[in-house]
């Protein structure tokens, strides 16, 4: 038996202009028994949806059918439109229409949730495929030549890249192996990781591409360092990813990550989507524990997504490395949210699990200097180990364009180096990412550019460390002042 939907139901309350014809619902439905308490929804680590349960006003019991009232005040009613809107529509509506409008929303709710036998969960791979793991398996040294293990240098000039040679991260040698990186005592290693599966927005697999291409690294100005000459810097080269499976994909992210941790190394990750948040920080928890490491991220979205129909994508990769224990929440920090979530729920969420966000709400009342302050001090008072995640569209569009996510009203490149100078000069940094540029969604060379300064400026703030600079927010004073006279003195 099934009952039909009387007419073209407009849910303009729910999905305006969506229109559905909320087809046809099962008999059982239709008698409404007793539906399923809120909390059973709940799903171990809070992957089911919550709902809410409602109350059904006192002028309302009377034209609510019976065998609708458990359903509605388990907030199964409300899954799909607020309960004010809700409740309007009832009050508003003959017997004949609220019979019909809760129909429809019987029906809604059966097609949108999984029915084994109906909804297949995905389409399996062919594990006899000859090729299965092919695209992760490292070439065997026995098909090469014999050399020393060590940096290799692909210019053939002695001006470096500039003058030749072929693109690397921060014109570095490259290295293939760990043998590669303890042979030439390296202290940094950046390797790519094209991901481009877990954004709808595509092009940050070739975000690795056009940093390498496009210059940046060198002399910081403000601190008259050149990390490049103070550091031992390889290009890892990228980390092989199957961009039709985030899952896999990760899974050696993961595997590489600690390789390069494991070698006394620290590793910086260039993207790729921001799915790489999770496996770039559980694969260095791996190595220095969990609970061990803070993270600070920078981001316009809070990435705690969760109840998605994927369980990850670049929205939720701060939520899986929560969950799964790798850093507790009161050890992460965020920085620049702006975009129309989180919600009163999710900042809820992000409260209750210890996290301390930094929105440009806050930015917009205390001024960047104070949140800046705010931030730098948090990372410092949390675990002596930091993993900065930089997703470049916490920088406004004007300055990075070439990102599928962007938010107007973001940070200026003035505001972002000083920060992600700081953090990483007056922290023990052990990871470095920078996600999401997606050069082909922008007409200039402006994103690169750009994205090269931030990674310069967090390498800039490790040789500091290196160095022995300690002073807070220090600046070189041979280019603070020409010296020529006291001017600013004489201000005082």
């Amino acid at each position: 038996m099934s009952h039909k939907c009387p007419r073209r139901l407009a849910l303009s309350t729910v999905l305006t202009p969506v229109f559905l014809c909320l087809g046809t619902w099962s008999a059982q439905a239709a008698q409404a028994p007793a539906a399923p308490a809120a909390a059973s929804r709940a799903m171990v680590g809070d992957t089911a949806e919550q709902l809410n349960a409602v109350q059904i006003p006192d002028d309302l019991k009377a034209k609510v059918p019976a065998a609708e009232t458990a359903y509605i005040e388990s907030g199964h009613a409300t899954r799909f439109v607020r309960p004010d809107v809700f409740f309007k529509r009832l009050r508003e509506s003959s017997a004949q229409d609220i019979t019909a409008y809760l129909a429809a929303l019987h029906s809604a709710e059966d097609a949108v949730d999984f029915k084994p036998g109906r909804d297949k969960p995905s389409i399996s791979m062919d594990k006899s495929a000859p090729e299965y793991n092919a695209w992760r398996t490292r070439r065997p040294e026995v098909l090469d030549p014999k050399r020393a293990p060590g940096p290799i240098q692909l210019s053939q000039y002695l001006g470096g890249r500039s003058a030749g040679g072929i693109p690397t991260f921060a014109n570095a040698p490259v290295a293939f192996t760990p043998a590669d990186l303890k042979a030439g005592k390296i202290e940094i290693a950046i390797v790519g990781a094209p991901l481009d599966m877990g954004t709808g927005y595509r092009d940050a697999l070739h975000g690795p591409v056009a940093l390498r291409a496009q210059g940046g690294t060198g002399n910081d100005m403000y601190t008259m360092i050149n990390p490049t000459a103070d550091l031992r810097i390889v290009d890892y080269g990228d980390i092989a990813v199957d961009n039709i499976n985030t899952d896999r994909s990760v899974e050696h992210v993961r595997e590489v990550v600690r390789e390069i941790a494991e070698a006394g190394v620290i590793p910086v990750v260039v993207g790729g989507d921001h799915s790489l948040e999770y496996p770039n920080v559980a694969g260095i928890t791996d190595v220095h524990g969990k609970g061990k490491v803070g993270v600070v991220h920078f981001d316009s979205h809070y990435d705690v997504q969760h109840n998605a129909v994927h369980l990850l994508d670049h929205g939720q990769p701060v939520y899986r490395v929560i969950m799964e224990g790798h850093v507790p929440g009161k050890n992460y920090i965020q920085v620049g949210l702006r975009a129309r979530i989180p919600n009163v729920e999710d900042f809820n969420w992000m409260r209750d699990h210890g996290m301390k966000y930094h929105t440009m709400v806050e930015v917009e009342k205390h001024g960047w200097d104070a949140v800046m302050e705010r931030a730098v001090a948090e990372a410092k008072a949390g675990v002596d180990k930091l993993w900065v995640s930089f997703d470049i569209d916490v920088l406004d569009p004007a300055f990075m364009p070439g990102t599928g996510t962007p938010v107007p009203g973001g940070l200026t490149m003035r505001e972002a180096q000083p920060i992600v100078r700081r953090l990483c000069a007056e922290n023990n940094m052990v990871g470095f990412d920078l996600v999401e540029v997606a050069p082909y969604l922008d007409t200039s060379y402006k994103t690169a550019l750009n994205s090269n300064y931030i990674l310069n400026a967090c390498l800039t703030g490790i040789a500091m460390r290196k160095r022995g600079i300690t002073e807070p927010h220090y600046l070189s004073p041979l280019s603070v002042d020409h010296n020529q006279d006291n001017y600013y003195k004489d201000k005082k």
